[in-house]
């Protein structure tokens, strides 16, 4: 063969070689709504692990901590057939769009890898539809955190709070020394979080379910519930007057600069501290929202992966999947976003404090009964109930039309209008 032959015959080989590579490569559309500065470098985590195995990702980011603008979209991309590979989707949802016929199985991603003992029962429980992975977790959260400025309650002469007693004691006295004692977004799913942090401290575990998972009307309508509304309208009076549509992440920030005192969020609000270069124990404390020492409300963040036509892009969808539940992004997206792994038995040596502690309180509470999926965070009920409580709750916290007792009433009748 001459000189010029063999270079032909080697240029042959390697434009084989890429084209190879090339017709192996798919594309993935992820709809999500982590926007916030902690929760775009979790993103950015995936993305750089799906395009190192030569996919490409096509970001399609929809602003909404509560994920409500995000759903609205990927309604109206379905109902046109023309879906995301990839969405995050919730809870009941899961299940809902499973049953509608627009999700496809992971079970073989699934069951090479072995998820079924990798992931705690309660959250491979929400992955599936009829006994098959529909959708692949990326995080396990606890929603019921308190996050306080030591700083703040220093100068204000006031301790952190155990107990809501505690926090109306310790909210006057930061109110007097001029800080903003509750830090907060009006936003119906800031105030629905807000919501459930009380009805879990007062009513407890059994309430809370009976309530928000079962819908039980003598629940719904009992004196315990009135006297949750009472004390969550209280918490009004500590929330400064620009709080109307205000974004956590900006509420949180308040915290951070010692502005607010305390914030009642999820522990994505860690993922803003952690960015903000702040230590736990030191800079900012994290403690259980008061009265709930003995719960746990979770909220997982999951995506779903939609039906697919294209061979190249169905390997893509099911690499994401793969990427998603492997060690490397569960540490390194959980470091960012403040959660916890949804896989099992991972190292906790680069977790801090407050990860430590909800890994302890998640396992702990799974054992006592504690443990209760988020109504404010899709993961109770269908996004119909949740819908309707949000209406219910948002309006009775920002208004005064309605008392605790009409509001009781309301609540209950708005339920059982949506299951």
């Amino acid at each position: 063969m001459s000189l010029k032959s063999a270079k032909k015959a080697v240029l042959a080989t390697a434009l084989s070689g890429l084209v190879s590579i090339a017709a192996q490569a798919g594309n993935v559309e992820v709809l999500h709504y982590w926007t916030s500065g902690g929760e775009a470098k979790s993103a950015a985590v995936l993305k750089q692990l799906l395009e190192a195995e030569g996919h490409q990702w096509k970001d399609f980011a929809v602003a909404g901590g509560g994920g409500e603008s995000a759903m609205t979209v990927l309604k109206s991309r379905a109902v046109s057939g023309n879906p995301p590979s990839a969405a995050q989707i919730k809870g009941l949802d899961i299940q809902e769009w499973a049953e509608l016929g627009f999700l496809t199985p992971l079970d073989a991603v699934a069951d090479k890898a072995g998820w079924d003992n990798l992931l705690p029962t309660v959250v491979s429980n929400v992955m599936k539809y009829d006994g098959h992975y529909v959708a692949v977790p990326v995080n396990v959260h606890r929603v019921n955190w308190l996050w306080a400025n030591p700083e703040v309650f220093k100068k204000s002469g006031a301790e952190v709070p155990t107990t809501w007693e505690e926090f109306f004691t310790a909210a006057d006295k930061i109110k007097a020394a001029g800080f903003i004692p509750l830090a907060h977004g009006g936003q119906a799913w800031q105030d629905a979080t807000l919501f459930e942090a009380v009805a879990l401290g007062m009513g407890g575990a059994d309430f809370y379910r009976k309530a928000f998972v079962e819908h039980d009307q003598s629940v719904l309508t009992s004196a315990k519930m009135t006297e949750i509304l009472a004390t969550f309208k209280r918490l009004n009076q500590y929330i400064d007057a620009d709080a109307a549509g205000r974004d956590w992440n900006i509420a949180t920030s308040m915290v951070i600069n010692g502005k607010a005192a305390m914030q009642v969020m999820g522990d994505w609000a860690k993922g803003e501290f952690t960015a903000a270069g702040k230590q736990p124990g030191k800079d900012y404390l994290c403690v259980a929202a008061p009265d709930t020492q003995n719960g746990f409300t979770f909220n997982i963040d999951s995506f779903a992966m939609f039906d697919l036509k294209d061979a190249d892009d169905k390997q893509a969808q099911a690499d994401l999947a793969r990427l998603i539940m492997e060690p490397e992004f569960q540490e390194t997206f959980n470091l960012n976003k403040g959660s916890i792994p949804a896989r099992l038995g991972m190292p906790r040596d680069k977790f801090d404090s407050c990860a430590h502690k909800s890994m302890d309180d998640f396992v702990a509470t799974a054992k006592s009964g504690g443990l209760v999926p988020s109504m404010a965070h899709g993961m109770s009920t269908t996004s119909a109930v949740q819908g309707a409580i949000y209406d219910v709750v948002t309006n009775y916290f920002n208004s005064d039309s309605l008392t605790p007792e009409q509001a009781t009433e309301k609540l209950a009748r708005a339920v059982k209008a949506a299951i």
